[in-house]
C-alpha cells in the first residue's frame, strides 16, 4: 500500500508521513521484559542500575519547600536549571552561553526539535551505521531520506561521506553523530574526523546534530575536544544532551545547546509540543547540582562502569572465545558483539527468543540500521548489571547461541 493511500482502522487516510513512524525495538524491549516471569539478565535496556541513582539525595530535595515548583515553568526552562548548567559546565572549562539554553524533556526531544527545524521531506540526513534506534526513527518520521555510513573504531568515518553523496546525487540537510562512546557501538569519534566533518558540514551547508549522552561518563583514554570546543559558537552544531545516563532516566530532563537565532525557533516548536519541561523535576536537577555532589556522583558511576566493562570482555573472552569479536569502549554503556566462527550463521533476531527462554535479554543488531543489516551482531548494555550478573548473562547467551545453533542458525 502506498503512503498516500494508507488507511486507519476507520478506513480513512492517514496522513503520508504515518507509514515512516518507525517503533523503537528498545522501548519495546521494556513492556516485553516487564511480561516477563522468570529470572532474565538483562542487557538490553541503556540505563543504570537502581542503586546507581542518586534516590536518597532525591527524595531528600523533593520534601523542599514549594516555592512555585508545580506551576508551569518557562519554556526555555527553570532558570535555577539553565543557571546551574552553565556554571557546572564552566568550573570544568566549558563556556555556555544561557541564551543558546533550551531544557527539554529528555535527549529525545532534543532530537525531536532539531530534525523538526532541518528537516524536510525527501532531505538527506546521513547517520552511522549502526546507530541508536529512535535518532533514525526520528528522522523518519518527519520523512527523512537517512543514508547510511559506516563506522570504524575511530567512529564515522567521515572520509567516506563526499563518497556517499556523490552516489545519493544530494547534499544532507543533516548529519547525525554519537561522537562519544557511540550507541550501539561504543565506539568515540577520532578529533581529526571531527574537524572534518565541520569542514563538510560548512561545504554542504548542512547542520550537525551532535547527540551525547554519555560523554561524561569517559573511564579510560583521553578526552576528545567536542565540535563547540574546536569551532566555537558554530551556529551549524545543535548538541543535544540527557540527565537520563548520568542521574536518572525517569526524570526526563535534557538540553539543547543552539544558537540564539535558532534557539526562539527551537522554543516555538517545543511549545506546541509540551508547553514546558517538568517543573517539578527541573528544580529536583537544579538544586542537586547546587549542592556540588554530580561530580562525586559521577566519578562513582566511571569506576563502576569502567569494572562491568572488564567483567563483560572477560566474559565473552571465556565463554565465546574467538567466535566473537567486541568492541572495547573507553567510556559510556555498550559493547558491540559481533559473531564470528561457529556462530557466524546464526540471526540475532532469531535467536532472541531463544536467548529470552534462556534468561538472558539484548538488542539484535538489525534495530540500529534503516536498511536491517547486522543480522549477525547485537548491542549488550554492561551498565545495567553487577559483574556477577554479567557472568551468568554471558553464560546463558552462550547456553542459547549453542542451541541455535542446533536449530540451524535460525528459529
Amino acid at each position: 500500500m502506498s503512503m498516500t493511500s494508507l488507511l486507519s482502522p476507520l478506513g480513512t487516510r492517514l496522513a503520508s508521513r504515518a507509514s515512516q513512524l518507525k517503533g523503537s525495538i528498545i522501548d519495546n524491549s521494556t513492556s516485553l521484559l516487564a511480561s516477563q516471569t522468570h529470572d532474565i539478565v538483562r542487557f538490553a535496556m541503556g540505563a543504570p542500575n537502581a542503586e546507581l541513582i542518586p534516590e536518597k539525595d532525591f527524595t531528600r530535595l523533593s520534601g523542599m519547600p514549594a516555592n512555585g515548583r508545580y506551576d508551569y515553568a518557562a519554556t526555555e526552562g527553570v532558570p535555577e536549571l539553565v543557571d546551574q548548567l552553565v556554571e557546572y559546565h564552566a568550573r570544568h572549562g566549558e563556556d555556555i552561553d544561557p541564551a543558546r539554553v533550551l531544557i527539554t524533556t529528555g535527549g529525545m526531544q532534543g532530537l525531536d526539535i532539531a530534525f523538526k527545524l532541518f528537516v524536510d521531506p525527501g532531505d538527506v540526513v546521513i547517520v552511522e551505521s549502526p546507530t541508536y534506534t529512535n535518532g533514525i526513527g526520528t528522522a523518519l518520521s518527519y520523512q527523512a531520506k537517512v543514508v547510511e555510513a559506516p563506522v570504524d573504531d575511530d567512529g564515522l568515518i567521515v572520509e567516506k561521506l563526499r563518497q556517499l553523496v556523490e552516489e545519493t546525487g544530494q547534499a544532507p540537510k543533516a548529519i547525525y553523530t554519537i561522537p562519544n562512546f557511540q550507541n550501539p557501538s561504543g565506539r568515540t569519534l577520532s578529533e581529526a574526523r571531527r574537524r572534518l566533518l565541520l569542514e563538510l558540514a560548512e561545504e554542504w551547508d548542512a547542520f550537525i546534530i551532535d547527540d551525547d549522552p554519555y560523554g561524561a561518563l569517559r573511564f579510560d583514554g583521553q578526552e576528545v575536544p567536542g565540535f563547540l570546543d574546536l569551532s566555537p559558537g558554530n551556529p551549524r552544531v545543535v548538541q543535544v544532551r540527557t540527565f537520563s545516563k548520568v542521574l536518572a532516566p525517569g526524570l526526563r530532563v535534557g538540553w539543547m545547546n543552539l544558537d540564539p537565532a535558532l534557539r526562539q525557533l527551537a522554543i516555538n516548536a517545543k511549545q506546541s509540543m509540551d508547553t514546558c519541561t517538568n517543573g517539578p523535576m527541573q528544580q529536583l536537577i537544579a538544586d542537586y547540582l547546587a549542592e556540588g555532589k554530580l561530580d562525586k556522583h559521577l566519578d562513582g558511576l566511571r569506576s563502576v562502569y569502567r569494572e562491568r566493562k572488564q567483567a563483560m570482555r572477560a566474559a565473552l573472552a571465556s565463554e565465546l572465545g574467538d567466535d566473537v569479536v567486541a568492541t572495547d569502549p573507553e567510556g559510556g554503556f555498550f559493547l558491540w558483539l559481533t559473531l564470528r566462527g561457529k556462530y557466524a550463521a546464526v540471526n540475532t533476531e532469531d535467536l532472541f527468543p531463544t536467548a529470552l527462554k534462556h534468561g538472558v535479554a539484548y538488542i539484535p543488531g538489525p534495530a540500529f540500521s534503516n536498511s536491517g543489516t547486522f543480522t549477525d551482531a547485537l548491542r549488550l548494555c554492561f551498565a545495567t548489571s553487577t559483574p556477577e550478573r554479567i557472568v551468568t548473562g554471558v553464560q546463558r547467551l552462550r547456553a542459547a547461541l549453542d542451541e541455535q545453533i542446533e536449530l540451524g542458525g535460525n528459529s
